[in-house]
């Protein structure tokens, strides 16, 4: 079975918004990371598609 989630260092690299995991990680826990409108500090938070991740007032839509 094929996972339906992506974890959010990985969608932020996939993405462009980091360019390495080093990189999402700090950005993560510096708080700058919302998702679906709250705050996200766990590097491995579980995304599944149609959640919305905000990242210095930019969204992204999960697929």
């Amino acid at each position: 079975m094929e996972k339906s989630y992506i974890k959010l260092g990985d969608f932020l690299k996939i993405n462009n918004i980091a360019q390495s995991g080093g990189e999402a990680k700090v950005l993560i826990q510096s708080g700058f990371v919302k998702v679906n409108g709250d705050i996200e500090t766990r590097r491995g938070k579980k995304l599944n598609p149609g959640d919305i991740v905000s990242v210095n007032n930019q969204e992204f839509k999960v697929k």
